[in-house]
Formats: structure tokens, C-alpha cells, sequence
């Protein structure tokens, strides 16, 4: 009997199906060559919570919500409250992944972009519509995401700065 040939970590690693940590670094490698810088993990007003959120070089705010599974994507029915806080919203979702649902109009073609993504890089299938914020909500995005970054800054160079404050 022959026996199994170990996979190499990174043979191992291209055999497993992707997870939305996955998706999202690729999307941000992707950004990252635009010069969108991104961070995931950020929590929104009214209590929702962006998968990635962008700014670009003129400081305009993108939005990626990330979906790695069918019955997610379907199930998600708030999407719409991401579009008050960006100016550009896209989908992103691994390769292989049927995104056709993301053509009907319930998912707002027109608006929103489609990203495919692997763990090492990500290709815009359908570009997002620029629908730019007022300028309040502008203000208190930004200023809401920069705060949010420099603290995960502060958290990883210091991990002891919060103290009793509460992480980042």
C-alpha cells in the first residue's frame, strides 16, 4: 500500500475552501494597488458593522461586505443601511462563488460593484456606482474610521495603552 504523500502548508492551505479572512485579504491587496487603504472589523452608526471599509486618495469611503456562503448573502436583508456611510459599496466573494443572486434587483445592480477575491489577490468584476455622501456624514465617517485605525495602531504597538479602556 502506498502511502499519502503529506500536503506542504501551502498545498494544504490552496486545497481549503476559502473563509471571509481569506476573501479580505485579498480584497485588500487589491485596494491596496489603487491606493485604497483598508480596515476590517468596523463598526458603523446605527449599531452595523462593515467587513472592510476603505478610504481613497481624494477621501472617498468604500465599503466591502464580504459573503463566503449562499444562505449569508441571501439572509442578508440590512445590507442597505451600509450605503449612508460610503460613497462606493461593493460585494466581495471567493472564487467559484455563484454570485449571480447579485444581479437581481433587490441587490441593487446599479449601485452596487462585485469583487472576486482569493487569499492573495482580487480582480473588480462589476464596479460599484459613486454616490457620494453629504458632507456631514462624510465628516463623521471618516473621522469614525481614522480614530478607529489609530487606535488598532495603538493596540498593536502597545497592547497595555487601554488599560481598563477597552481594546480597539
Amino acid at each position: 500500500m502506498a502511502s499519502a504523500v503529506p500536503l506542504s502548508d501551502s498545498a494544504l492551505a490552496a486545497s481549503l475552501p476559502l473563509v471571509a479572512a481569506d476573501v479580505a485579504r485579498g480584497v485588500c491587496r487589491m485596494l491596496l494597488r489603487h491606493d485604497i487603504v483598508a480596515i476590517a472589523e468596523v463598526p458603523l452608526a446605527g449599531g452595523r458593522r462593515a467587513d472592510l471599509m476603505a478610504l481613497d486618495a481624494r477621501g472617498g469611503l468604500v465599503i466591502v461586505e464580504i459573503k463566503v456562503s449562499r444562505a449569508d448573502l441571501l439572509g442578508d436583508g440590512k445590507w442597505t443601511d451600509y450605503l449612508d456611510h460610503c460613497d462606493r459599496f461593493y460585494w466581495a466573494v471567493p472564487e467559484g462563488f455563484d454570485a449571480s443572486p447579485l444581479d437581481g434587483a433587490g441587490f441593487l445592480p446599479d449601485r452596487a460593484g462585485v469583487i472576486v477575491a482569493d487569499r492573495y489577490d482580487a480582480a473588480i468584476m462589476r464596479e460599484a456606482a459613486t454616490v457620494a455622501m453629504p458632507a456631514p456624514a462624510r465628516r463623521r465617517c471618516t473621522l469614525a474610521l481614522a480614530r478607529r485605525a489609530a487606535r488598532r495602531v495603538i493596540g498593536l504597538v502597545d497592547p497595555d495603552a487601554f488599560g481598563d479602556l477597552g481594546g480597539y
